[in-house]
């Protein structure tokens, strides 16, 4: 996703850096030749004939800020003095508007600890990770990271961010909760931020979370209408609130699908209502993926949404084999485009439910980068642009008319609160 920059601005930033030994003070000249305070909320409206992208532009200006910063000890390891670098002052260069814009460096470390997905599972982690060096080349920052391969895992990452004085420590997936509470309670003076989780309470850690329930919905309806056996399918890695939240807005989608066309489309692999469905135990096992996937076509689903990161490229496996049989079945990607980032199957892929989490975690780092984190939790809805229906792309020509206008229409009173999505886990 491309971000909208308005105009060049250069600004004097003082930052008061306290370490344990003793204290000095630096004096950096950082010239950004990038409005600092430019922001672009994405926001995707359905027409009549597919897709167009609305941009909204929002301006701010570079905060003067004074930072202290104090190592911290976590998980009993005492942290040495860091060695401080003091920048020599010079006077910003011009600014050249025929010059395009670069970032110059700044003294900021922005670091992210992955869940055991990885950085290249074509999902949330990678969509985080994408964020960040996006934040690296528009702001000036150093980076680090961490891949988990495991659960047990996390914890050892997390302390090496820790012990690496990283300015803000990012943390992608539930599944880290437990353990970035854990570091943001031992090390206080550090900011640290989680994707798809709400739980932690703290000052110095901010939630990025999604209603992805919104989205959803529209994917549930766009896939009731456009199956041709009158039944589509879900399942799951684990059955946790942000894996259920998809299935549930894909339900309620489908449900009033059959409401507005007297329809009858039935709903494989989850129920609502008892919060029970199909779960394949993880996000790693794509043969598991696949073989749920097959026994979904078996049973006359012809559109199935896996929600369980790479695992779904076991669903575009069987969808493509099942289809070179004589079927005509479709995949509903998640978290990402799919269509842009699976690397295979764009003839089979629908449309994907998307969280726009590189856009949150960049807007995150830039608000830290310029002195005003704060614990508020940003919550990503269809209005704010954090979550969207993507693109039907290559499938557009299987996607009638009116059930575009019906799509685009029932985003417009789910924004405007109309029509209300719940599900049991929607950022409260």
């Amino acid at each position: 996703m491309s971000r909208i920059t308005a105009g060049y601005s250069s600004a004097i930033v003082w930052r008061r850096r306290r370490r344990q030994c003793h204290d000095m003070i630096e004096l950096q000249w950082i010239s950004e030749n990038r409005a600092w305070g430019a922001r672009a909320s994405l926001r995707r409206t359905l027409t009549g004939r597919g897709t167009a992208w609305g941009y909204f532009l929002s301006g701010g200006t570079l905060n003067k800020s004074l930072r202290t910063i104090r190592p911290t000890g976590f998980s009993a390891v005492v942290l040495g003095v860091s060695a401080l670098v003091l920048s020599a002052c010079a006077a910003p260069p011009a600014e050249d508007a025929g010059a395009s814009p670069t970032a110059e460096a700044v003294d900021y470390l922005g670091c992210m600890v992955s869940d055991s997905g990885g950085f290249d599972d074509r999902s949330f982690n990678q969509s985080s990770y994408e964020g960040l060096k996006k934040a690296e080349a528009d702001l000036g920052i150093k980076i680090n990271q961490a891949e988990s391969q495991a659960e047990t895992d996390f914890g050892p990452n997390v302390d090496s961010m820790v012990q690496a004085g990283c300015d803000l420590t990012i943390t992608v997936g539930f599944l880290l909760a437990d353990t970035t509470k854990a570091a943001a309670e031992a090390a206080p003076d550090q900011n640290f931020t989680i994707v798809d989780d709400s739980s932690i309470d703290l000052p110095n850690v901010k939630p990025i979370v999604y209603d992805t329930a919104q989205a959803a919905f529209l994917a549930g309806f766009a896939a009731a209408g456009v199956s041709e056996t009158g039944k589509v399918a879900t399942f799951g890695g684990l059955n946790i609130p942000t894996v259920t939240i998809f299935m549930d807005g894909f339900s309620d989608g489908v449900d009033y699908y059959n409401e507005q066309n007297g329809a009858d489309v039935q709903l494989l692999g989850w129920d609502k209502k008892t919060q029970n469905g199909t779960f394949i135990g993880g996000f790693d096992d794509q043969a598991a993926g696949k073989t749920n996937t097959q026994n979904f076509i078996n049973e006359g689903a012809d559109i199935i949404m896996p929600v369980a990161g790479p695992v779904g490229l076991g669903t575009i496996d069987a969808v493509t084999e099942a289809n070179a049989s004589g079927a005509d079945a479709k995949v509903i990607w998640v978290d990402s485009d799919g269509f842009e980032t699976a690397g295979k199957g764009q003839d089979v892929i629908l449309t994907s439910v998307m969280k726009l989490m590189g856009d949150a975690v960049e807007e995150v780092i830039r608000t830290d980068v310029e002195g005003d984190f704060d614990n508020t939790p940003y919550v990503g809805t269809l209005e704010n642009g954090g979550v969207a229906l993507a693109p039907f792309h290559d499938q557009e020509k299987n996607v009638p008319a009116e059930l575009q206008t019906q799509l685009e229409e029932i985003q417009a009173k789910i924004i405007s609160g109309e029509l209300t999505v719940e599900s049991a886990a929607s950022p409260k």
